[in-house]
């Protein structure tokens, strides 16, 4: 059984409804096991610490094929 966190620890506890592929799930639960953590605590540490471009996207997801055309990724100065 993978190790949980402490009970009341959470402050606004939910369960995610989202439903995702059943071998992803349990890849993801096989990583915070070999890491030592529950598949939830890993989720919140991850999420807690997820690097973002400048425009708040995840670093490591592909370029928006929707973006507006023409705008350059440029900060404001």
């Amino acid at each position: 059984m993978a190790p949980r966190l402490p009970r009341n620890s959470r402050v606004s506890p939910v369960t995610a409804g989202w439903e995702i592929e059943k071998s992803n799930r349990d890849r993801f639960n096989q990583l915070a096991a070999h890491v030592g953590m529950s598949g939830g605590a890993l989720f919140d540490l991850m999420v807690e610490n997820i690097e973002l471009d400048h425009t708040g996207r995840p670093t490591w997801l592909p370029a928006d094929p929707n973006a507006e055309d023409g705008v350059l990724p440029i900060d404001a100065a």
